[in-house]
């Protein structure tokens, strides 16, 4: 268990969360798109943050337990359950732990439980899916907090900023986030560009030049 990490700054967090998920995926050259399956249990969650990462052995949710304990406020819990999703991972319990902590979000490889009451205590949680089958605690099991994970085919380091809204989430790596949010405003303007020029009446194969 690693607490000295070296997180992405808190404004540059604040300033890649004007931007949506799909934007900032783009703007780091594609790169960051965690799984698609995951998504937010409720619509209206997003979040943004430093991951403090878990790789947690399937099955038992002791380790995202301890890791609620390192992480500071903002940050957000990203969690690998060794391919083993069938499980409810998390529910109120946890999401009321970490609110109380001021974390800013889970996004977890794996499924929770208590959809209804999760939506009402309001702390965003990304996940494959609900599945009520509980979990295990083993006090000798095997894991890591603050190590790298992979989702996907997307390697997650600990400060790396994390962000996701209703299309999915993305990681980007810490030292290349203000590089991607300056690509992020750049594109933005040019997406606003390519709105007026629709709005005029011209066609997507003239504007991005598609025809021949």
């Amino acid at each position: 268990m690693r607490s000295d990490i070296e997180r992405v700054p808190a404004a540059q967090v604040v300033s890649a969360s004007q931007f949506p998920v799909a934007t900032l995926h783009e703007a780091a050259g594609k790169i960051g798109a965690l799984p698609s399956a995951l998504k937010p249990t409720s619509e209206s969650f997003q979040l943004a943050g430093p991951a403090i990462t878990v790789d947690s052995p399937g099955g038992d949710n002791l380790w995202i337990h301890r890791a609620l304990y390192i992480a500071q406020p903002g940050d957000v819990l990203v969690v690998h359950v060794s391919g083993v999703y069938e499980h409810g991972y998390w529910g109120e319990i946890m999401s009321t732990a970490a609110q109380v902590r001021g974390l800013g979000g889970l996004v977890i490889d794996g499924c929770v439980r208590d959809a209804l009451l999760l939506e009402r205590i309001g702390f965003p949680v990304f996940a494959r899916g609900l599945c009520i089958r509980g979990t295990g605690k083993d006090l000798n099991g095997s894991g890591r907090i603050n190590g790298p994970i992979t989702l996907g085919d997307v390697t997650v380091n600990p400060g790396d900023l994390i962000v996701g809204d209703r299309d999915g989430v993305v990681a980007v790596p810490r030292s290349r986030v203000p590089a991607v949010i300056e690509a992020a405003i750049q594109r933005t303007d040019m997406e606003e560009t390519v709105l007026e020029r629709l709005q005029r009446g011209e066609s997507t194969m003239s504007i991005y030049g598609f025809i021949k």
